[in-house]
């Protein structure tokens, strides 16, 4: 009992239904619908008749979304192991980098290639969104002008103004 009173804990935390949560649902449940017919028993309301039927849809409903719930992480599984599979084929299909005659690295070989895609990406467009390419980036800043750090202080600004004047 105490094993399953950690497990129950435990599975509190982790994300999806865990068969100790699943089994913890289940029990109270039917505890609740055992609490419902001898309420019924007892008082011969129709009020825990329907007080039944809403405990069992609800109890219905939540096995019914653990059970898709389990099916969507096995299908996530399966498309993670199906694209790691593809990676290591497409991995193993390359082609080993050239060394070409003056150059010793692999280094270099892979940045030459990384810009003729690039510059034939540019020259092309983009064929998956239909947009030609612009020659700036609109994520950059353009260039002010000031200083090569990259570093826009508004002391140097006012110096700059200050030199202007004088």
């Amino acid at each position: 009992m105490a094993s399953f009173m950690g497990d129950l804990w435990s599975s509190i935390f982790t994300p999806g239904p865990t068969p100790t949560l699943l089994i913890a649902t289940n029990v109270t449940f039917a505890a609740l619908q055992l609490v419902f017919l001898g309420l019924l028993l007892a008082t011969y309301s129709l009020h825990f008749v329907a007080l039944s039927i809403i405990s069992a849809g609800l109890w219905w409903s939540i096995n019914w979304f653990a059970a898709e719930v389990r099916l969507a992480q096995q299908a996530q599984e399966a498309e993670k192991e199906k694209q790691e599979s593809e990676d290591n084929a497409k991995t193993r299909r390359k082609s080993p980098v050239r060394e070409s005659a003056d150059s010793e690295t692999e280094t270099e070989d892979l940045v030459a290639k990384k810009t003729d895609n690039k510059s034939s990406a540019v020259a092309t467009g983009s064929a998956t969104s239909g947009l030609l390419p612009t020659a700036r980036d609109p994520k950059k800043r353009p260039n002010t002008g000031g200083e090569g750090s990259g570093y826009g202080s508004t002391d140097s600004e006012w110096e700059k103004v200050d030199d202007s004047r004088s």
